[in-house]
């Protein structure tokens, strides 16, 4: 079988017969006599497309025959033509031409070997064997941007044994047989068998968006060429977007963004005071007593209702208190405590009688009740609570 994809990786299209067709679990296995769709490996996902007009599902390799996975047949001894998702393949080609540079400047740097890749829907992701700090990357990303816009030609072939054994190359295993090389000048040398651009100026440009500690190393996560592109007008348009909201400078909406954190925490604090005060007042109205009560603010968060449920019980104003907040469609949240009774035996059984769910301690549970608000009357009433107006 003849892998048209190291002839040229630009071959968008081509024509190849048909060896054999067979139904297998994902779909009919097809062989062709060449082909220059691209099997899933090393890292780099399967090639899709179209072949003999039927879609290209996935494509693999095993024991050097290329088999590639289709919706529908096709006919033995058939001669066909292959289209490759180009959009899909030439990402690919920036990406992984794009990774081979970064890994190569870091083990240059670093010492470090690649010991885990994979080309994302979302990102490309790198995993070395060692740490590297945020600063010390970005001066790995700014190099590598550098020999990009350079447009060095990279070189990817079969070299002689003699030539190949010259050679200071990066492989993560033992390579026997025919050994594919991946030079780009300044900054790699790797045994690889994917596809990739002809010069560093189509990776178009290498973007880190974060590192991470991975077994006893570091994952780094990048993308490159046009989803670098693409990520970059997304964030452009969120970052638009935000200015609008903010009435400030695309470049000052941080310092726009910290102003209005400050004055939230000073209104939540100005908040939580005016919540305090309503509590002191409704506690204060009541009368000592040993009743069981509840009552029902619908605007209260479950802080402001655990507050009124500790500061009835503290005053001694009820024997077990229960607060509630919301409506039947988000739900009833509610906290119910007691000096005296236990409460998860008592939340249990509101909860069945409720469509509730819940729970705690023997002191205080929490939980939302999903009923209408007649029924949660009803239903407190007939446990002997006494509900506050």
């Amino acid at each position: 079988m003849k892998k048209l994809y190291y002839d040229s990786p630009y071959i968008r299209e081509f024509q190849g017969t048909v060896v054999s067709c067979e139904k297998g679990k994902k779909g009919f296995e097809v062989i062709l006599d060449q082909t220059a769709f691209y099997p899933e490996g090393g890292g780099q996902p399967t090639d899709t497309g179209v072949l003999g007009g039927v879609k290209v599902l996935e494509v693999h390799e095993k024991q050097g025959i290329v088999t590639h996975y289709l919706e529908a047949p096709l006919t033995v001894g058939e001669t066909v033509t292959g289209v490759i998702d180009w959009e899909k393949r030439f990402i690919h080609m920036q990406e992984h031409s794009g990774e081979h540079l970064v890994s190569g400047l870091i083990h240059e740097r670093f010492g470090y070997d690649n010991v885990g890749f994979h080309m994302g829907s979302e990102e490309v992701t790198i995993d070395f064997n060692g740490l590297i700090e945020w600063d010390e990357l970005m001066e790995i990303e700014k190099k590598a941007n550098e020999i990009i816009w350079d447009n060095r030609e990279i070189y990817a072939d079969f070299p002689e044994k003699e030539e190949l054994d010259a050679l200071d190359y990066r492989s993560k295993k033992e390579l026997t047989g025919d050994v594919r090389i991946v030079k780009i000048p300044g900054g790699d040398i790797c045994a690889c068998c994917g596809t990739h651009v002809k010069r560093t100026g189509e990776i178009g440009l290498v973007k880190f968006l974060s590192m991470i500690h991975y077994k006893g190393g570091v994952r780094i996560s990048l993308l490159c060429g046009k989803r670098a592109m693409a990520d970059y007008e997304k964030k452009r348009e969120a970052e638009q977007k935000i200015s609008v909201l903010l009435s400030a400078k695309p470049t000052e909406i941080a310092a726009a963004v910290e102003k209005m954190k400050a004055e939230n925490s000073r209104l939540q604090d100005k908040l939580y005071e005016c919540y305090k005060g309503m509590v002191e007042n409704r506690v204060n109205a009541l009368e000592c007593s040993e009743d069981s009560l509840f009552v029902i603010e619908k605007d209260f968060s479950a802080l402001h209702l655990r507050m009124m449920v500790n500061r009835i019980l503290e005053e001694k104003k009820g024997k077990t208190v229960l607060a509630l907040s919301g409506n039947k469609e988000s739900g009833f949240i509610y906290i119910m405590g007691s000096q005296e009774e236990d409460m998860r035996v008592l939340s249990k059984e509101l909860n069945q009688k409720l469509s509730g769910r819940g729970g705690g301690s023997v002191q205080m549970t929490q939980g939302s009740f999903f009923a209408e608000e007649a029924q949660i009357d009803e239903v407190l009433s007939e446990k002997g609570f006494r509900k506050i107006n």
